[in-house]
């Protein structure tokens, strides 16, 4: 089996990430296909992380205190409220929280803050750790792992796939997964019919430094205008703006702005607080906002992408699924309703060589 990427492996949507396991919070109505998928996927991350750290020797940093929805003010209390019932109504294990329950469990939030949701199944991995262990894990296995060689085209004679092209050469093979994140359409010799609907949805992100032994913050914490994610070794992540810029790498003062208001407006101490990094990522986005994974159409292409913002949590439910729908030649039941044979039903609702962009956002 061999992996191939434009870049460093695990440098794309996956580096960008926050690695929130979020199914719960943020289950939105419509997506209930979409939501028992996550859950799925969310239900196998404390094997999946044990597994990965036997066979790369990295912890991955699963945590487990559960995530915080802040209501700032009454209006947002009464949007929290419907999102609250809504999820409660799917089975979602919620705890409500008046402003001063919710201070308890986290000191530094505004002391004006109206209410929260706790959600304690919801977790967070560190997203970065976890493609490096994939890396590691991938070639103590015996994989090829080929950083910085970007495949140019898919080569399809006959309609079925015969191999890959490169800059410098010519890769034969039987069977492709089409792995590329945002650019996943854009590959050259795709037939059109076989083209993933998937677009770059550009996001904004910062990281603050905090003392590690006393953090502002233990919960992710979601404020409706930011999402905050702590990291054991102090790191405090921010995110995300959503844009529809296409490749446009670029940090806005508007959006550093935008970030920096929403996470200031929930924990008004981050004031204080260095920061780091910013970057930019590009969330591979579909047309339903759903992943589009399993047959192309094309004999020996399959297709995992389109994972917007749960490519981290849908990690171990895609590698899992499209890896036994190889294996046995049937679409594993967990993707059926997400193959890229939805987008041409107009009546819906709705080892091998990877070509990889740095796989999840």
């Amino acid at each position: 089996m061999a992996v191939f990427d434009r870049g460093a492996a695990g440098r794309g949507a996956s580096w960008a990430a926050a690695g929130m396991l979020a199914a719960g919070i943020e289950a939105e109505p419509g997506e209930e296909a979409l939501y028992a998928l996550n859950r799925h996927s969310q239900a196998l991350w404390p094997g999946f992380a044990a597994e990965l750290q036997a066979a790369s020797g990295i912890d991955v940093g699963l945590r487990q205190e559960g995530t915080i929805w802040a209501a700032l003010t009454r209006d947002d209390a009464a949007q929290l409220r419907f999102h609250h019932d809504f999820q409660s109504k799917l089975g979602i294990h919620l705890e409500w929280l008046s402003g001063a329950e919710a201070r308890r469990r986290e000191p530094y939030l505004h002391p004006s803050i109206a209410a929260a949701v706790l959600s304690p199944d919801d977790h967070q991995v560190d997203n970065r750790l976890v493609v490096q262990a994939l890396a590691v894990a991938f070639t103590r296995a015996g994989g090829e792992l080929h950083e910085n060689r970007a495949v140019t085209a898919l080569d399809v004679t006959g309609g079925r796939v015969t191999g890959l092209r490169l800059d410098d050469a010519r890769e034969p093979a039987d069977l492709v997964v089409l792995a590329a994140g945002a650019w996943s359409p854009g590959l050259a010799g795709l037939p059109e019919a076989a083209r993933p609907p998937v677009r770059p949805i550009k996001g904004q992100m910062l990281a603050l430094a905090m003392d590690p032994v006393a953090p502002l913050l233990r919960h992710v914490m979601w404020s409706g205008r930011a999402y905050l994610v702590p990291r054991r070794d102090g790191r405090l992540i921010v995110g995300a703006t959503t844009e529809e810029r296409g490749f446009d790498a670029r940090l806005t003062a508007g959006g550093m702005l935008a970030l920096l208001e929403g996470a200031w407006r929930a924990v008004p101490g981050i004031a204080e607080l260095e920061i780091v990094e910013s970057w930019a990522g590009f969330r591979p986005g579909s047309r339903d906002d759903a992943p589009v994974l399993g047959p192309s159409g094309v004999d020996g292409l399959v297709l995992a992408t389109g994972h917007h913002r749960n490519g981290i949590l849908l990690t171990p439910v895609t590698a899992e699924a499209v890896s036994r729908s190889i294996l046995t030649g049937r679409t594993d039941p967990a993707i059926r309703d997400f193959s890229l044979a939805r987008f041409h039903n107009s009546s819906s609702p709705r080892p091998m060589p990877v070509l990889t962009e740095t796989n999840r956002c």
